[in-house]
């Protein structure tokens, strides 16, 4: 089977290293530069261009795939959705990575085309080209020395330094959003590694549903600074956040028209919210993968730092 990888970064690239080296599948990377460092492995680099004037050629080069995984977003993954669907191919993963989309609100600060891309994929089913959304919650190595950027994964997040995102390990610093019970919010999360090797298993399931929920581990966010003092040795300087004092901070951000802030601010909301845990991960009973645990994971990632 011919398998397109629309992206370069990280993500994309640990999607590809398990394809390569646990399928037969034949994959093709569609990137926008070319990138030698990615044919040195023996991978097909294909050079694309998503604007309209280039659609044809597109759909040129999405010829006998079969299977397209995007890890790009915005207006040039619906333009690859459209490609794809006018060159034939039968399965699309979008860009999701992250939590349900079920839990997202109608107005979204981090949707970066993701609700449009989904409405997009939902045509086309009817038309016949399956889709999924891969669910994995908060990625681990958004807690890496220096944070999912030094991965190369979320380049254009906006949020993807160390500590943007819970803890500043490095500076021993962490932040807790409390639900509305009151209690430690609960996320879901998962190695980039793993999310590879999930999807790479789940591309020859006989059927995907509009969701495969994926997981490596799930705890509240107590538990998770627990496990890094614990492997760090050392405590952290700790700060509860309410619905209210959330609020608040969003508030100063905003009036200081500071957008990285803002864009903090409003995930540790979303994370507060429950976006990024779920239950039942069906695709961790569908294929034959076993995940790293966070403790686990976390250790390797710090032992030379």
């Amino acid at each position: 089977m011919r398998v397109a990888i629309a992206g370069s970064n990280g993500l994309a690239c640990s999607i590809a290293d398990a394809i390569t080296t646990n399928t037969y599948h034949q994959i093709i990377i569609l990137s926008r530069a070319p990138k030698p460092q990615l044919s040195a492995k023996g991978w097909q680099v294909v050079v694309v261009n998503y604007d309209q004037a280039h659609r044809q050629d597109l759909v040129f080069k999405l010829a006998g795939v079969s299977v397209v995984i995007s890890v790009i977003s915005g207006p040039a993954q619906i333009a690859l959705i459209d490609a794809a669907a006018q060159a034939g191919v039968r399965r699309f993963a979008p860009a999701e990575f992250e939590g349900p989309a079920a839990l997202r609100p109608q107005t979204d600060a981090l949707d970066r085309g993701k609700r449009a891309a989904l409405e997009r994929l939902r045509y086309y089913q009817t038309r016949g080209m399956q889709y999924t959304s891969f669910v994995c919650g908060i990625l681990y190595e958004r807690f890496a020395p220096g944070g999912m950027y030094a991965s190369r994964i979320g380049l254009r997040s906006g949020i993807g330094a160390e500590g943007d995102y819970l803890m500043h390990i490095s500076q021993k610093k962490a932040q807790i959003p409390l639900g509305t019970n009151g209690q430690p919010a609960i996320i879901s999360l998962t190695s980039a590694e793993d999310v590879g090797k999930f999807v790479a298993a789940a591309i020859s399931l006989s059927q995907w549903p509009p969701e495969l929920r994926m997981r490596g581990d799930r705890m509240n966010v107590s538990r998770l600074i627990q496990i890094t003092e614990i492997v760090r040795g050392a405590g952290f300087q700790k700060t509860q956040y309410d619905a209210q004092s959330m609020q608040s901070a969003l508030q100063t951000a905003q009036t200081a028209q500071n957008i990285q802030q803002q864009l903090r601010i409003i995930t540790m909301m979303a994370t507060a919210s429950g976006r990024f845990d779920f239950a039942s991960p069906n695709l961790n009973a569908l294929v034959d993968v076993t995940p790293t645990r966070f403790q686990a994971w976390l250790q390797k990632a710090w032992e030379d730092h």
